[in-house]
């Protein structure tokens, strides 16, 4: 695994990501977006463009989202979202699924950035 989408991506959803993404490898469910470990190719575009820095290489994970790593592995297995690996994303195959830790998370857990996104875009 290269990049890792982490928290502060859960309800911003902003998507620069995907766009900027060569080969298609992240994936949006209900509450965030996903890189699939196995077709990212570690190029760090989408870490570039994030607006709120929700994306990191695995190297550089911060402790608190260590298991932003499973997460996103995770995410693709049958038990969960079922996508396995569809080998690019595109709008039609995005669910509402979440994993369960994301799913279980506030629905506020990320409100102070989404005012701070609000502010920037006004």
């Amino acid at each position: 695994m290269a990049y890792i989408i982490t928290e502060p991506c859960v309800d911003i959803k902003d998507g620069d990501c995907t766009d900027a993404c060569p080969v298609e490898c992240i994936y949006e469910g209900g509450r965030m977006f996903y890189i699939h470990p196995d077709e990212c190719i570690n190029c760090g575009l989408c870490l570039s463009i994030c607006p709120v820095d929700a994306i990191t290489w695995d190297g550089e994970l911060q402790e608190k989202y260590q298991h932003y790593e499973a997460i996103n592995r995770d995410f693709f297995d049958d038990d969960v979202s079922g996508l396995g690996d569809p080998g690019g994303w595109e709008k039609s195959i995005s669910t509402d699924v979440d994993h369960p830790h994301v799913a279980a998370l506030p629905e506020d857990v990320n409100a102070h950035l989404i005012a701070e996104t609000s502010k920037q875009e006004s």
